[in-house]
């Protein structure tokens, strides 16, 4: 039973922490609207989501001792292993910035809706746990 709890919850962890750093892939994207030469990026979300649950299948099933209290604790790879993309734009323009303002205002719009919904989802989840514990 502690196993699907933990799975459950890395799973959010996970989303919540790729949804953060698509926010900041695509922050970056619309600071530099303006900037010549600069070519937007972004990451496909659901397969850097499988990829990070599957290294956490993996990770635990081969669990890592620390045979010292010096040693670091490794994270997991994830939000920050994602494979940036360049974007193609559909319109090129004279400068060589491949940013379309359109584009990404919908995709960071989107982005932040989906990190609230999953913030919510997360939410009842954990007061349903909770309700669980307390009968």
């Amino acid at each position: 039973m502690i196993d699907k709890l933990d799975a459950t919850l890395r799973f959010h962890q996970e989303a919540l922490n790729l949804r953060a750093r698509r926010q900041e892939v695509l922050s970056v994207n619309i600071a530099h609207a303006d900037t010549p030469n600069f070519k937007a990026r972004d990451f496909d979300f659901s397969s850097a989501l499988t990829q990070a649950v599957e290294r956490g299948r993996q990770s635990q099933s081969l669990p890592m001792a620390g045979t010292s209290a010096r040693h670091l604790v490794a994270a997991p790879g994830g939000a920050a292993d994602a494979e940036l993309l360049y974007r193609t734009p559909a319109q090129s323009s004279v400068d060589g910035n491949t940013v379309e303002m359109d584009v990404e205002r919908v995709n960071f719009a989107d982005n932040a809706l989906r990190y609230e919904a999953n913030l919510t989802v997360l939410g009842s989840q954990i007061k349903t746990m909770l309700a669980a514990l307390q009968q």
